[in-house]
């Protein structure tokens, strides 16, 4: 038997994550046409691992299919966004409970590591998004579970499609900080309750934000 060649699903990933990366760096606007032809001679691609890489991200909720007019990148409206929010905060507070008991000392400094640089990121937005998304899932890591863990990677790439990222709002950085230092205090206290609570505390109070 003939060894299967996997070299057009790694071309379709490949093409999926730098759509995925303009997507979210607001050079494909939500709402806006997806340009396939454009799109695949500026790759020098052909159009099939394109369709391939669109479908990828029309199941992560990145990109909505319309029949017979194409791919556009999808618009989150704020019946979306509460819904997204609300799972990621029944998601990521069972996560912070379960990590609270079940952390080795090791993960705990880890994750006190991940805080440290969090708050010395207050003034660089950019740098502060990227870890504050790493602190979420290094949690989601400990608390362990793979299926959780797939939910909210999927739900948080569709919370980056909100043109009001509450991280934006002015002084909410500031805000989030300390709600995270409060989760960090429940889980050193390995206080499974109040790391729920807290962390259902800093997902209510995003979502009021980006509101």
């Amino acid at each position: 038997m003939s060894a299967v060649s996997l070299a057009p699903r790694a071309l379709y990933e490949e093409v999926a994550e730098l759509l995925r990366q303009r997507i979210f760096r607001r050079e494909l606007e939500p709402g806006s046409w997806i340009d396939e032809m454009k799109i695949a001679e500026e790759f020098g691609i052909s159009r099939t691992p394109l369709r391939e890489a669109l479908k990828v991200l029309a199941a992560e909720g990145l990109v909505t299919m319309k029949v017979r007019r194409g791919a556009y990148v999808t618009e989150v409206s704020e019946q979306d966004l509460a819904e997204v929010y609300h799972l990621l905060s029944l998601l990521e507070s069972d996560a912070a409970a379960v990590a609270a008991t079940k952390a080795t000392d090791a993960q705990l400094r880890e994750l006190q590591a991940l805080h440290k640089e969090l708050e010395g990121a207050v003034r660089n937005r950019e740098k502060f998004f990227a870890l504050n998304e790493r602190f979420h899932m290094r949690l989601l890591e400990i608390a362990g579970n793979r299926w959780r863990n797939q939910m909210v990677a999927d739900l948080r790439k569709v919370m980056k499609l909100n043109r009001h990222h509450s991280l934006l709002k002015s002084g909410r950085i500031e805000e989030s900080l300390a709600e995270h230092r409060r989760v960090m205090k429940a889980l050193e206290k390995r206080d499974a309750a109040a790391a729920m609570q807290r962390m259902q505390e800093h997902f209510r109070n995003g979502l009021e934000a980006a509101a």
